[in-house]
């Protein structure tokens, strides 16, 4: 796929970002490692190494995107959106619904008056 037939945020469905994984994990017979403990404890993994790409630095630091490596940030970036699509799949939790339900939570809970 080249760079100009690469999907982005504004072309590829969450349905389809969760099917490219049932797909990847089926090809690799990986759906019985791939319960919701697991997922959750790889999740929290790999959310841990996208933090260490900004442990030491300032804030000033990265909001200025200084000190850290942008392609290596996106890879954890992906390897944490891939494992939450996993479970997702593992749990059949439909995303969209569980955001949506959750802001409506959020909202209640942080008004934009305060």
């Amino acid at each position: 796929m080249s760079s100009s037939d690469s999907p982005s945020d504004q072309t590829i469905t969450v349905h389809e970002l969760r099917e490219w994984m049932r797909t990847f994990v089926a090809e690799r017979n990986w759906e019985k490692f791939h319960n919701a403990k697991n997922l959750s404890m790889s999740l929290a993994i790999e959310t841990g190494e996208l933090l260490e790409h900004f442990q030491w630095l300032t804030s000033d630091e990265v909001v200025a995107r200084e000190g850290y490596d942008l392609q290596e940030v996106r890879d954890e970036m992906a390897d944490v959106a891939c494992y939450l699509l996993s479970l997702a799949n593992a749990l059949d939790v439909d995303l969209a619904q569980a955001i949506e339900q959750k802001m409506v939570k959020n909202r209640l809970k942080y008004p934009a008056e305060d």
